[in-house]
């Protein structure tokens, strides 16, 4: 096995089921490669293929700590050390900010119960904000039960069975929506109510409250605002921690210190805009947050390498020593591309926003689509003065097309956008338009119905490797890449959605 194999092989290694691929087509269920593909793909809400600079950079790092695709404990927790301190210099963090490591966006939520338990409190009363915009397992793991058959370690276990069965009560969740009719968000303001009722109520039953904060969720909410949160922190003080679902990773350096030093964890994924593969996670965690947890909750041992935590986390020690080579190399890409990404200048960024802006009304223009509203703020409608990283994600409406496409529908098209389908249409440039295989983000349930069920959605997303690309361009060529592309998706949209 060449070291490319043995690469591709080892990235599909360490996680759930979700990671690993069909024998027979060599994708995982979210249809992608462990290696670079030539697909065309805005996919960066959902997965996304290694870039070949991303895939060459993994090779060199195997090469460099393992090379016989064995990893001791010692160093894995090198590396991830290592990457821990590029972590904070891309980001610009303060040195006091802890981190750990997780297989995926999903098993970060077992780091927010972490923050979340408390010596002497009753349990944890997790506040989950727009279930249907997060990861679809986090409403397991972020009550503290098991989402899928098998654990990073290799162990088998039940999907939605405690991963403490002693007391599987410690963890009461609240779900909280984050859209209402017409799929427009909520009012911050009516989210600080709700919150604020169930933050008492947790008090009074000497439970400790754990509040989930959403920035970029699968459509772009940010919700509540810094303001609300701040009113939060000064009503009920130590009573409450924060978490940030930030997976989408949409958000500056800025965005997070000011997360952080409001005592905010906050959660990435390196899969999503950074553009690494899927799947990892990381939690960036304010050190007094780590100083104020009892430790681990009972289960953890199942789910995570001491190494992945840092060693001074109350109850650390209890973690099995070993390595988890795959997520390793996972996040090793990751953090390639966050790294070459941050190199680029705030006018290049611009750019190519404006310029995306641009070739994606002209795609909903000819599907007769809308954008579905991505955020709360009044300011939705300008795009220009969202926060920038925001910009990077699009979230098209079909229920509003000519054919009111519904949400399973959508299902149907999304794949069949990624297909070959040359052999099922007539005409040579049609037989063209169908043979070009697409991958955007998967469709997500945001736009309730009055009449009952969801409207039809597409995401489309650039990630960092794309940015990196596009800011070499010079600006007639980005626009003309960018008219082509997004002509290229209404094009086959118009053929498939006949089919």
């Amino acid at each position: 096995m060449d070291r490319a194999e043995l690469a591709a092989g080892l990235m599909t290694t360490g996680g759930d089921r979700r990671i690993a691929v069909d024998p027979g087509t060599g994708l995982n269920p979210y249809l992608v490669a462990p290696q670079p593909s030539g697909v065309m793909a805005y996919s960066s809400s959902t997965a996304n293929a290694i870039s070949p600079a991303a895939f060459a950079e993994v090779q060199r790092r195997l090469e460099r700590i393992a090379p016989d695709g064995v990893l001791d404990a010692r160093g894995y927790r090198a590396a991830l050390d290592g990457l821990r301190e590029r972590i904070r210099r891309a980001l610009r963090l303060p040195a006091s900010t802890e981190i750990v490591f997780a297989a995926s966006g999903t098993d970060l939520e077992y780091v927010g119960l972490a923050v979340g338990h408390r010596a002497g409190a009753a349990g944890i009363d997790n506040m989950l904000l727009g279930a249907d915009e997060v990861g679809s397992g986090c409403i397991h793991s972020s009550r503290g039960h098991y989402f899928a058959d098998r654990t990073p370690l290799g162990l088998v276990v039940a999907p939605g069975e405690a991963i403490d069965p002693a007391n599987p009560d410690r963890v009461r969740l609240h779900a909280l929506a984050a859209r209402g009719m017409g799929g427009v968000p909520m009012p911050s303001e009516d989210l600080l109510l709700e919150i604020g009722a169930l933050v008492d109520a947790a008090a009074r039953a000497e439970r400790h409250a754990l509040v989930h904060v959403v920035h970029g969720s699968k459509t772009g909410l940010i919700l509540p605002s810094f303001a609300h949160i701040d009113a939060l922190r000064r009503r009920f003080g130590d009573a409450l921690s924060f978490v940030v679902d930030a997976c989408q990773c949409r958000l500056g350096g800025s965005t997070v210190a000011s997360y952080l030093a409001r005592g905010a964890t906050v959660f990435l994924t390196g899969s999503k805009f950074m553009g690494g593969p899927p799947f990892s996670g990381v939690a960036l965690v304010p050190r007094g947050a780590m100083q104020k947890s009892a430790g681990m909750l009972p289960g953890f041992e199942r789910l995570f390498c001491r190494a992945e935590w840092p060693e001074s986390w109350p109850g650390a020690e209890r973690l099995p020593e070993g390595a988890n080579l795959g997520l390793l190399l996972r996040l090793e890409a990751s953090i390639y591309e966050l790294e070459l990404y941050q190199r680029l200048t705030p006018a290049d960024v611009r750019r190519t926003l404006d310029l995306f802006d641009e070739a994606v009304d002209m795609l909903t223009a000819r599907l007769g689509a809308v954008r579905a509203i991505p955020q709360m703020a009044n300011d939705w409608q300008d795009s220009s003065v969202r926060p920038q990283e925001m910009r990077t994600l699009v979230t098209v409406d079909l229920g509003q097309t000519r054919r009111k496409i519904g949400f399973e529908r959508s299902r149907k098209l999304y794949r069949m956008l990624l297909d070959d389908l040359g052999s099922n249409v007539l005409g040579p440039a049609n037989r063209v338009v169908a043979a070009r295989r697409i991958r955007l983000g998967q469709p997500v349930k945001c736009i309730p119905l009055p009449e009952g069920g969801y409207a039809g959605t597409l995401r489309i997303g650039l990630s960092m490797p794309q940015m990196v690309e596009f800011a070499a361009m010079d600006s007639a060529s980005l626009q003309a890449r960018l008219q082509d592309d997004m002509g290229a998706i209404a094009a086959k949209l118009d053929i498939v959605a006949d089919l």
